[in-house]
């Protein structure tokens, strides 16, 4: 059989929006990762040359697949677009601004390769990291303090990127949230259906709002409405 249509290990899945400056490096980064893997990089209406990168490196790489939304949809919707399309036994979402590091993929999956837990999270605040913002981390704490208490778990990142898990779950979480509000959808989601959750330290090295940044204090505001309600409901 022609190992382009055997189901491969990884689907990553890559929300783009004006990523066109960092994207070549990303896919270097990813495709230089020596795991079984497919991407599908979804550019969310960008403003910039993001799709026409994509396209050109969908020419060059094997198994990439590139999405386009029609209008910006967010984060969230990007990622349930890759979804739709995963194949992989396990799906990793990655964000294209290099603030995430690829070569962090091995540690993440092995637990699940192994049968251990069917749900990795990367936690920036046990690994190496820099330029977080100060009230960037002190909120992230806050968010996760607030996981903790009302799922009663024990997390140090519940607003890492690297939330890895087996795709046949996160296909059953049904998610529903367009925006930053995925994060905190699907940690809430996996802890109410009896998932345990295992991190492994990642590293980090977050850029400025200067350099494209897209975090803003008002996301905070709506992870905490997430939380609650996705707490009280499905």
């Amino acid at each position: 059989m022609d190992q382009h249509n055997e189901r491969p290990l990884l689907s990553i899945i890559m929300p783009c929006y004006n990523e066109a400056a960092t994207l070549p490096q990303i896919l270097e980064q990813v495709y230089a990762i020596e795991l079984e893997k497919e991407v599908i990089a979804v550019d969310d209406h960008s403003s910039d040359e993001t799709l026409a990168v994509l396209q050109a490196a969908a020419e060059h790489y094997p198994r990439m697949r590139v999405i386009s939304h029609p209008a910006n949809r967010g984060k969230g919707a990007a990622v349930r677009s890759g979804l739709a399309h995963a194949c992989g036994k396990i799906t990793i979402i990655q964000d294209a601004d290099l603030e995430y590091d690829p070569h962090d993929y091995y540690a993440l999956v092995k637990p699940i390769v192994k049968g251990q837990v069917d749900v990795v999270y990367g936690s920036r605040f046990m690994g190496s990291h820099t330029g977080m913002y100060f009230w960037n981390a002190i909120g992230n704490k806050g968010l996760t303090f607030l996981t903790n208490f009302l799922f009663n778990c024990w997390i140090s990142d519940m607003e890492t990127c690297y939330k890895v898990m087996r795709t046949d779950i996160i296909r059953d979480l049904s998610l529903e949230s367009n925006d930053f509000r995925l994060e905190p959808e699907i940690t809430a989601k996996v802890l109410k259906r009896g998932h345990r959750i295992l991190e492994v330290p990642i590293s980090y090295i977050g850029r400025t709002y200067e350099e494209g940044k897209k975090m803003k204090p008002s996301q905070g505001l709506y992870a905490i409405l997430a939380l609650f309600r996705y707490r009280i409901t499905d």
